[in-house]
């Protein structure tokens, strides 16, 4: 089954969350434009060096996760592999219910974990699931979904976010985003003192090490993988870092490009459970290395959309983002990142489509930290498409093939454009339902070159 065209689904999206994602986005791209310069003498040098990296990886990935699982296990982190999100979920089920059965399960911001939907499978096992990040929060409150890769609800504004904390019971309605940030808190540190187990992603982790990195901005990763005497980290498998040298480089780009930060407020070194001398710690530190496709797309052509380290710059940047909101794309990963990860992830046939979600400026490829080429591979998905009778083009190319072939039929058309972009045209409804028509302004190009002439 087709998924629905991207169109389609912005049409549904509210005036006022297509107001604040464009307001959020246009911040986060200015504040990234300042902050890697500041960051690097070199910007376009640095991106280089980490996209090298990243290939690198991606080429050495076998040897690279048995170093890393070897090294983790060393520290006294248990290793498990998922080939898919139904492994994924049972191996994490049967971790929750060995240690704390029917119990509290507090859960940190992580896309893996999203796209496996990790949330509905342990609450169908019985398990009270409760999201700690504080976007990611009032989206499982509101039974949404994230929009955004690091901004879950850039959909929203805080008048929404008041009335869903006083409909939940969490105090008075306030608009003020600190009182706002306390309520939640209040509530949250509630579930952090009763939880046996804590879930996590991972935003790298090191071979070399055996060491998981992640970073954030509120502290609420720190109580998921500390307070809880269990401690589960879900991480794709792209997420490796060959070595702890990579690690500086990959903070900085990754803290610039999401949120034009120098470092991220919090940034967690885990190398394991805590030691017989220490009284802080999980008791038991979990890793399960996501494959859930991956390994096939490393296999193809698009490959290099494997280097992403998730920082939502390509979102940011993105006019049909800003225009349709992540919703309208209709999975985790939205925006010129999911139009290629999503159907190389799930097949063209089923999500092909979001390929032609695009205007091609190349302004997703500008801002990657990484360099991945996302309008190349969007050109090669449309191509794909088109040819499993995903995309069915409505423009007749030939009858444009026919005219352009020809230098007096294509004279003779330039002269009707005038009179055609006036005339009625139903394949023109599509583009005038939310634009108006171009009008010529001056001269035609060939009459300017004769007078020069």
């Amino acid at each position: 089954m087709r998924s629905p065209r991207v169109e389609e689904n912005a049409r549904k999206v509210s005036p006022e969350a297509t107001a604040s994602v464009r307001s959020a986005t246009a911040a986060v791209t200015l504040a990234r434009q300042n902050a890697l310069p500041a960051y690097f003498k070199d910007v376009d040098r640095a991106t280089a060096h980490a996209a090298a990296i990243k290939d690198y990886v991606l080429d050495n990935l076998g040897s690279l996760l048995e170093q890393l699982e070897g090294n983790c296990q060393a520290n006294g982190i248990q290793v498990h592999w998922a080939q898919h999100a139904a492994s994924a979920n049972k191996i994490i089920g049967d971790i929750c219910a060995r240690s704390a059965p029917g119990g509290i399960v507090v859960k940190a911001k992580s896309m893996a974990t999203e796209e496996i939907h990790l949330n509905h499978s342990l609450e169908a096992a019985g398990f009270e699931v409760v999201e700690t990040d504080l976007g990611e929060y009032v989206v499982q409150i509101d039974h949404d979904r994230p929009s955004h890769i690091v901004a879950p609800i850039i959909h929203k504004n805080r008048r929404e976010i008041a009335k869903s904390f006083e409909r939940e019971g969490l105090g008075p309605y306030t608009e003020v985003p600190e009182e706002l940030a306390m309520q939640a808190r209040a509530r949250l540190r509630e579930k952090f003192q009763s939880a046996e187990i804590g879930i996590s992603g991972v935003n790298f982790a090191v071979a070399e090490s055996g060491r998981l990195v992640l970073l954030e901005n509120e502290g609420n990763n720190r109580l998921s993988t500390t307070a809880p005497q269990v401690h589960i980290a879900v991480m794709g498998i792209e997420k490796v870092l060959p070595r702890e040298g990579d690690l500086p480089l990959f903070l900085r780009l990754l803290a610039g490009s999401a949120t034009g930060q120098k470092l991220g407020s919090y940034v967690h070194f885990i190398s394991g459970p805590r030691r017989p001398d220490e009284i802080d710690g999980p008791r038991d530190v979990h890793l399960v290395l996501l494959d859930n496709g991956r390994t096939q797309v490393m296999a193809g052509k698009y490959k290099e959309i494997l280097r992403c380290i998730r920082c939502g710059a390509c979102q940011n940047v993105c006019p049909v983002y800003r225009e349709a909101s992540g919703h309208a794309y209709g999975h985790v990963y939205a925006g010129p990142i999911g139009a290629v990860l999503a159907p190389a992830l799930e097949g063209v046939e089923k999500l092909g489509d979001l390929a032609k979600a695009s205007t091609l400026c190349g302004a997703c490829q500008e801002a990657c930290p990484v360099q991945i080429p996302i309008p190349r591979m969007l050109l090669e998905l449309r191509d794909d498409a088109y040819r499993a009778g995903v995309i069915h083009e409505g423009i007749p190319w030939g009858a444009f093939a026919f005219a352009a072939s020809s230098s007096w039929r294509w004279r003779a058309g330039l002269k009707m454009l005038p009179v055609a972009s006036t005339a009625p045209n139903p394949l023109k409804k599509g583009w005038t339902d939310s634009r108006a028509m171009p009008s010529r302004v001056g001269r035609s190009f060939r009459r300017w070159w004769n007078e020069r002439s």
